[in-house]
């Protein structure tokens, strides 16, 4: 009974000292990430953000798809304001879709980018585009906030994109498919605005 008794008690012992080693190390875990994310451990000349001011990696995928945003937006996402119409002469669109423009198109309605090398992959070859234009019209002037009187210019355009798809494939089966006659029709609006009226900088009278 007395041994019984004494290696109870050890093994009490033993896990209260189990329980108090795990306290202290989980305490410490806390202070030191607590420390380590603010100004107070390692402040030289400015605020100090810990872990967080280290840099972190970035896949370049993530990258060159905001870069790919800010061209999109800088080239096409926006609405040119140009100069009035000729009195009497032909109100024509003079500025067919541009290849590159089209292409970007293409890559968000069937995109071929941000596939895993030797595991599966996407391919777009031999890209022949046909570029026709479907309507060309002009509205009345009216006038629009913060651009003033102005008429509305549609250009709309049907892009016809031929290609060759091809999609390899790594794992677990090595293989590779490919379409030869791939088609994916592209519809892209050019409308722009054109200024009425007296667009040249006048003085305001003197009162």
């Amino acid at each position: 009974m007395t041994s019984l008794k004494n290696s109870r008690e050890i093994t009490e012992s033993n896990a209260a000292m189990r329980k108090h080693w795990v306290r202290h190390l989980v305490l410490g875990a806390i202070t030191l990430v607590t420390v380590s994310s603010t100004g107070c451990y390692g402040v030289h000349n400015g605020f100090n953000l810990g872990w967080v001011g280290y840099p972190l990696p970035v896949s370049p995928y993530y990258q060159h798809k905001q870069e790919e945003k800010f061209w999109k937006k800088e080239r096409y996402d926006r609405v040119p304001i140009l100069g009035p119409t000729t009195s009497g002469g032909p109100v024509v669109a003079l500025d067919p879709p541009t290849d590159d423009e089209i292409m970007h198109a293409l890559e968000k309605a069937r995109p071929v980018q941000g596939g895993i090398p030797l595991l599966w992959e996407k391919q777009r070859n031999n890209v022949r585009i046909i570029k026709e234009k479907i309507a060309d019209y002009i509205d009345p002037p009216r006038f629009y906030p913060l651009i003033g009187p102005a008429q509305l210019h549609h250009a709309h355009y049907k892009c016809t994109v031929y290609f060759e798809e091809q999609v390899i494939v790594g794992y677990p089966v090595p293989h590779t498919m490919k379409d030869r006659e791939a088609i994916e029709v592209i519809y892209i609006d050019h409308n722009h605005f054109h200024m009425v009226g007296d667009v040249e900088p006048y003085d305001l009278p003197n009162l």
